[in-house]
């Protein structure tokens, strides 16, 4: 099992950053790849980045690049999303998640099998 504890989320104004963890415990040495995602109200969640954990390769989606950073502290069993230049339609709760086998495919949510908590992102104009 692996426990993952989301953190971060906040209230910021159109513009601004913030910085998302996910402190991932128990069977970490199983993880394969860890990602985020994210849910707005009566929205389907949606990916958001994705890292793999031992060699660091990253995927993100089309609407966050250039404004989100995904890295991760293998060290620490931390993963993070750095999110700058925070725009309204970034708020959702955001979900860590991980995935403990290898596939080509980040972004699919079907294939993670642990989930954080998830945080709020409250971004206003």
């Amino acid at each position: 099992q692996v426990l993952l504890i989301d953190s971060g989320g906040g209230l910021v104004q159109a513009g601004g950053s913030l910085r998302l963890s996910c402190a991932a415990s128990g069977r970490t040495f199983t993880i394969y790849n860890m990602g985020w995602f994210r849910q707005a109200p009566g929205k389907e969640r949606e990916f958001v980045a994705a890292i793999s954990w031992k060699v660091g390769i990253t995927d993100s989606a089309d609407s966050v690049k250039g404004r989100f950073t995904i890295s991760r502290d293998n060290a620490e069993n931390t993963m993070y999303l750095q999110m700058n230049s925070l725009k309204p339609e970034d708020t959702a709760v955001y979900y860590c998640a991980a995935r403990t086998y290898a596939t080509l495919n980040f972004r699919r949510q079907d294939e993670y099998s642990y989930w954080g908590q998830g945080t709020q992102v409250t971004v206003s104009s």
